[in-house]
């Protein structure tokens, strides 16, 4: 089975929690705190492995959850950071976050890495918060969260050449009389339901990649039969490879469906007409192609080059094959997020909101909710089992404005708050 799109949830290790602790030696007086700081937590990184050609690994292994840092020890001894998780990944990776749709990372080449999600940092030992007014202090932080997401993965072939065609036009039989990949071919539509990759060699010596994409209807860019799975590997292909059953065998008119493929090719995306294309009259060795292909060539109004073969009796491979390559040579590949390539950097500076610190919302019993990805980030650091640490939490809450905002909206002494799932008093 060939899986080209897969949902996985990733999450950066956590930080190690920082120690409290206290020189106790002997011949040292006033030894003051030495509790160390927690290791920062390990980052989740994909890496192309050039070995790898499906996303199938992933179906199995949903969650990638990488190791946490090490803590913090006495004696001012720092936690050991956690080695990173690497992930590996066949090249064409694409990883999109799942809730925004923002792309993460397009891998393509051996070796390539990206962050997916970060770890957290480690939390401070007590030695770090030692001040003259306060020289021994008995608070630590606990370890940072490390980033969590669900991402998806696209994989997008990379191939120099792409087939497209309406389903049993002949792509399949090309691609296995060109080179060594043996798709499965039998005489229905939608023989092929994975896309096949082979490695063409022309008789000069050159080479180039070429896939057989499953067979498009129309309708495909809207989810109609199977080529909507596939359309997306036709976006890394340098050149099309239009094949058209010019028999008219399956009574279709050979330009009615190279106008549809066309018109699916452009509503998928713009800028699929930028290819360069050529059209593959197939099936030349049946009856009325020869007329078929007049008729065609008489409609047609773009300037492709049109090559007649048979597959089948392998008439015109020659030609096509050293046209191909021709093109693939002279044309550079397309990047599939659009850059721009200008001779000097700019800057682009973008109005975006300031991420609010805390939200209150009140729930219909009366319980006033605070929430806010920094605020619930300090509860998570923060150790409760220590005064010095909950005093620390409560002076910060003020510091931000929580409590000024709380009575604003009505809190009053004993109103409940409630932060994630835990509950605490209003003290006014």
């Amino acid at each position: 089975m060939f899986i080209d799109q897969v949902k996985v949830y990733t999450k950066g290790g956590d930080g190690g929690n920082g120690m409290v602790a206290f020189r106790r030696e002997k011949y040292v007086p006033k030894g003051g705190p030495a509790g160390g700081d927690g290791g920062h937590g390990a980052d989740v990184i994909f890496e192309v492995e050039e070995g790898l050609r499906t996303l199938m690994d992933f179906r199995y292994q949903r969650h990638f959850k990488a190791p946490r840092g090490e803590h913090g020890m006495s004696k001012n001894q720092h936690g050991r950071n956690a080695e990173d998780m690497v992930v590996k990944v066949p090249p064409g990776t694409v990883v999109k976050d799942d809730d925004t749709g923002e792309t993460i990372a397009d891998l393509v080449q051996h070796g390539q890495r990206a962050v997916i999600t970060k770890g957290g940092r480690g939390g401070r030992g007590n030695s770090r918060f030692a001040t003259p007014a306060n020289p021994a202090p008995e608070l630590s932080e606990k370890g940072e969260p490390g980033q969590e997401r669900y991402i998806v993965m696209e994989l997008k072939l990379l191939a120099d050449v792409g087939l497209v065609g309406f389903p049993s036009v002949g792509k399949s039989t090309l691609l296995s009389v060109v080179s060594a990949a043996k798709p499965k071919i039998a005489a229905y539509h939608f023989t092929t339901i994975v896309p096949n990759l082979g490695m063409v060699e022309t008789g000069d010596g050159r080479s180039f990649v070429m896939a057989d994409l499953p067979g498009l209807i129309q309708g495909a860019h809207e989810g109609v039969g199977l080529g909507h799975q596939f359309l997306r590997h036709i976006e890394r292909t340098r050149v099309i490879v239009h094949v058209i059953d010019m028999s008219g065998i399956e009574g279709r008119d050979p330009y009615e469906d190279y106008l549809t493929i066309n018109e699916e090719l452009k509503q998928y995306n713009l800028r699929l007409t930028e290819r360069p294309q050529i059209i593959v009259a197939n099936k030349m060795d049946m009856p009325d192609a020869e007329e078929n292909l007049k008729i065609f060539k008489e409609k047609i109004e773009e300037d492709y080059p049109i090559f007649p073969i048979s597959a089948v009796t392998q008439q015109g491979l020659s030609e096509l094959l050293y046209a191909v390559a021709d093109k693939v040579e002279t044309t550079s590949e397309f990047p599939i997020h659009e850059e721009e390539e200008t001779g000097f950097h700019r800057v682009l500076y973008k109005h975006e909101e300031e991420e609010k610190e805390f939200e209150i919302t009140r729930d219909p019993d009366g319980t006033f909710v605070v929430g806010g990805a920094k605020i619930e980030r300090l509860f998570k650091m923060t150790d409760f089992s220590r005064e010095d640490s909950a005093r620390r939490f409560a002076r910060q809450l003020r510091s931000y404005g929580v409590d000024d905002a709380l009575r604003e909206r009505g809190a009053k002494n004993g109103d409940t708050i409630r932060l994630i799932k835990y509950e605490f008093e209003f003290v006014d």
